[in-house]
């Protein structure tokens, strides 16, 4: 058991005792050795300042005074629990270090001194890291005012520019909920100036503000028909079914990822993989096809397969003009 494991186990042992207890059966309860218990105790009393009392024959206990009012200071679990948290922690400063790095830092400080008693303290934790791809830069007081919205329930005005039409509008939404996906943010929300569900990516929207209009709800069954049935972050129903055949060789990639909820697969007899993914609109599943090409062939439906062979086509004229 590690150290800091130890001195949480060893403290809720001591405060659950009324009569002291010895060393050794200390060691029986924490399923350790009695060279650790007396580590523990030692740290417990010098580092924590536990009123700990050593009773001559009979052990150890917490000063009858002072052990119902003794406790651990700061944020106490486990040492996998505390690597989680701290690793959950180090995960949320790369996502958006801005927005989170203020309101969390008191947390931060306490669980970085907590970790210093895990084995290898920071060094371990420093190996564990995210790589962001393709992540686009979010303004932390946007981030904030939609994330206060879909909390507090309340409409939000702002700007938004559209990447597709390349083009500016003025929008007033409900926001239903905010995502993070593929290393971007999004906010899901109903539109009231096109009286419809619609997904805005965070990183267009200037301006936001909140109202002091209560926001709209949308039925969680409608929220999960229009935003969650599609491919990725296209919404809308799903309409069509993709299949797609993987060879054997790069079978043994995606039969374990999920490209989709309710995907289906199930591996053929000359060993290639063939999946069977829901979607919308095909733009998000073809990017995601192409990474595989040429070791993927599109069977189904015949307008997916046609669009697939266009994009191939397509890049090798890039690549090859004459």
């Amino acid at each position: 058991m590690a150290t800091y494991d130890n001195i949480v186990a060893l403290h809720r042992e001591l405060s659950g005792r009324r009569v002291p207890v010895g060393v050794r059966d200390l060691a029986v309860a924490l399923e350790t050795s009695e060279a650790t218990v007396k580590r523990a105790i030692g740290k417990l009393r010098d580092h924590f300042g536990a009123p700990l009392e050593n009773v001559r024959g009979h052990g150890y206990r917490y000063a009858r005074d002072e052990r119902n009012r003794f406790e651990l200071p700061g944020l106490w679990f486990s040492a996998d629990e505390l690597q989680a948290l701290a690793l959950l922690h180090q995960l949320l400063e790369q996502i958006n270090p801005e927005l989170l790095g203020r309101a969390l830092a008191p947390v931060r400080d306490r669980i970085d001194g907590l970790v210093r008693l895990l084995p290898g303290g920071h060094r371990g934790l420093a190996r564990l890291s995210l790589l962001p791809q393709g992540q686009r830069r979010v303004r932390p007081a946007t981030l904030g005012v939609l994330a206060q919205a879909v909390v507090a329930r309340r409409r939000v005005h702002f700007a938004y520019h559209a990447r597709g039409r390349d083009a500016d509008s003025l929008r007033e939404v409900s926001p239903q909920r905010l995502a993070y996906y593929r290393d971007n943010w999004y906010l899901d929300a109903w539109c009231h100036r096109r009286d419809a569900l619609r997904r805005f990516a965070v990183d267009r929207v200037r301006d936001a503000r909140l109202r002091e209009t209560d926001a709209q709800e949308v039925p969680a069954e409608l929220l999960q028909r229009h935003l969650g049935e599609a491919y990725g972050i296209f919404t809308g129903p799903a309409a069509h079914t993709a299949v797609l055949r993987f060879s054997a060789h790069r079978a043994r990639w995606v039969a374990d990822e999920q490209w989709h909820p309710r995907q289906y697969g199930q591996w053929l007899l000359d060993g290639r993989y063939e999946l069977r993914v829901p979607y919308a609109d095909p733009t998000e599943l073809l990017m995601d096809v192409l990474r595989h090409a040429p070791e993927v062939e599109v069977v189904a439906p015949p307008e997916l397969r046609a669009h697939y062979k266009t994009r191939l086509r397509a890049a090798l004229a890039a690549h090859d003009p004459d």
